[in-house]
């Protein structure tokens, strides 16, 4: 029970969710996690899209989505509890930053001639007794389980309130999940989001890294916040030039 209480009594603190809802500062930081969580999970949301297309009937696509929108807020809030817990411990913050500096190699890493095309027509199989959509249900729970590691981990490296990162999180999967087209587009007007977004996850492996206690540097959130406004700054105006020098 003293557990528990460690790992999510600070989602039940009134006077946590007071400050960080009445605070501009976090509420930066709450906007640069959404920021992140959309361009890194556009592509998620094409594939759990892609996934309810085996049910031909319009409402039980929207129902499915609905389910695991939910589904996805309830595993996004019990893991959050368990790695803000786990962020604490410095064996864990190295691995995560490596992690995260991983995805950023495998990002800019030198891609292979024969790339394989992406496909859509990934299909849905019924699990069990199970209907249709019920399996179609419980395939975007066990996606939504893969595509948040990521996000998770990236969150509460910025910082360390599960609040805020729960917050961050939850306003990001729903703008994924009802936006997605629109962001899309966006990224394929400024291609150069999707690089920065992989610039910023470089930043946030390294902050997690300095962390440990053998090195013991702090780069305070709000920094970070202030970081984010000016990378998005800076890849509109190098996008406005590249296509000025274009034209």
């Amino acid at each position: 029970m003293q557990l528990i209480s460690k790992l999510y009594g600070p989602f039940f603190d009134p006077h946590n969710w007071e400050t960080v809802l009445t605070s501009s500062n976090d509420w930066m930081i709450i906007l640069s996690l959404v920021m992140i969580e959309c361009l890194l999970s556009v592509d998620n949301a094409v594939v759990l899209a892609t996934q309810t297309q085996v049910l031909t009937n319009l409402k039980e696509r929207e129902k499915s989505l609905f389910y695991g929108l939910w589904g996805a807020y309830v595993f996004r809030f019990l893991v959050i509890g368990i790695d803000t817990y786990l962020i604490h411990i410095w064996e864990i913050k190295i691995i995560g930053a490596l992690y995260l500096l991983y995805m950023v190699y495998r990002y800019f890493a030198p891609k292979s001639k024969e790339k394989k095309q992406p496909t859509n027509n990934m299909t849905v199989k019924k699990r069990g007794h199970l209907s249709l959509f019920w399996s179609v249900v419980i395939q975007i729970e066990m996606m939504d389980i893969i595509f948040s590691v990521d996000s998770v981990l990236a969150s509460l490296a910025i910082s360390s309130n599960p609040v805020i990162v729960l917050i961050g999180g939850m306003i990001g999967i729903l703008c994924m999940r009802g936006i997605a087209e629109i962001i899309m587009n966006v990224m394929r007007k400024i291609p150069e989001l999707e690089t920065m977004a992989y610039f910023l996850i470089a930043i946030i492996g390294v902050k997690l890294f300095v962390s440990i206690p053998m090195i013991g540097w702090e780069i305070p959130s709000g920094i970070f916040a202030l970081i984010v406004v000016a990378a998005v700054l800076t890849t509109l105006v190098v996008h406005y030039y590249r296509v000025k020098i274009k034209k």
